[in-house]
């Protein structure tokens, strides 16, 4: 295994999605194999308690190891073993993974949380993300943007009156450029659709959030929330006790859709909210709520989008 070859393409591995763009992989390099793991300071114990969304990320970190390691013309493969903080490695292969996707393909796939423009995805485009979801033992529905609204505000409410998880929240936001990780993790109020006065705005709540949460602050806060009814949404229903090859799945789909034009604004504040969960479980006619792991809106951007920053590569050195 040519560890300094894989070892030049973490940038590409790196593109892959998080919440809050935590950005929580690690890489251990050993002079045969390259260990996956997971930072515990960028999980999210608070709005993750679960680690649906972490292993979700890890699974689509993966799938993005296979696949920039394929586009290079390096034969590799996964083997999972989990253990503490760690779910795996890569490791040499008799051929090249079999993917369509490419390097390239993982650079341009983006987070939206802007506006998008009316209109469902094609059906065409619909049946190639359903192959790829069934592909995987899972399986895609979709729902309206507008029946969805009333349930955005209501996980947005639930979202700001949990104090721990709005301190979470604010420790990964990046509203101001001066922020010292601006332009290293985290959320910035471009990546959040934010004007500079909404994003001085949510600056200035969030931080007199103990003294005004009682007096109606997260009702506040989440009447605010700008939830763009263009676009479609879908829901990803899978195997709960594998959410590693949900997560691979779910990056297959978003880099098909990204092929197309789109981009994708996930919205896990409706899984997290015990009750709305419950509500879309029904929408979309799942009988078991825990088999949703993920929803996300999807279609062409209306807006231009925001740029999401990464850390600065380089893994761990060799043992």
């Amino acid at each position: 295994m040519n560890i300094d070859a894989v070892r030049a393409l973490e940038p590409a591995f790196r593109r892959a999605p998080s919440a809050h763009n935590t950005q929580p992989w690690t890489l251990t390099y050993h002079a045969d194999q390259v260990e996956i793991g997971w930072d515990a300071d960028r999980a999210l114990p608070e709005s993750d308690p679960g680690a649906r969304d972490l292993m979700l990320s890890l699974g689509a970190f993966v799938e993005c190891c296979l696949i920039a390691c394929a586009d290079a013309g390096l034969a590799i493969a996964f083997e999972p073993d989990p253990a503490d903080q760690r779910i795996g490695r890569l490791v040499a292969a008799p051929l090249r993974y079999e993917t369509p996707y490419t390097s390239a393909d993982l650079l341009r796939r983006t987070t939206h949380r802007g506006a998008y423009r009316l209109g469902p995805l094609s059906k065409s485009l619909r049946a190639r993300l359903i192959g790829i979801a069934n592909a995987a033992g899972a399986e895609l529905r979709f729902l309206s943007c507008d029946s969805a609204d009333p349930l955005v505000r209501q996980a947005d409410q639930h979202l700001f009156s949990t104090a721990p998880v709005v301190r979470e929240l604010r420790h990964w936001l990046r509203l101001t450029p001066r922020h010292p990780r601006y332009r290293q993790d985290g959320l910035t109020a471009a990546a959040l659709g934010l004007t500079r006065f909404e994003s001085r705005g949510l600056r200035v709540a969030l931080a007199c959030y103990p003294a005004l949460r009682p007096l109606g602050l997260p009702r506040l806060l989440a009447a605010q929330t700008r939830f763009d009814t263009g676009g479609e949404l879908f829901v990803l229903v899978a195997d709960p006790a594998d959410p590693l090859e949900a997560g691979r799945a779910l990056l297959r789909i978003w880099l098909e859709l990204s092929r197309h034009g789109h981009t994708t604004h996930p919205l896990s504040q409706l899984l997290d909210c015990p009750a709305t969960r419950a509500t879309l479980s029904d929408l979309v006619g799942v009988a078991d709520p825990d088999s949703v792991l993920h929803i996300a809106r999807a279609g062409r951007p209306a807006t231009l989008p925001a740029p999401s920053f990464r850390l600065p590569t380089g893994g761990f050195p060799p043992n």
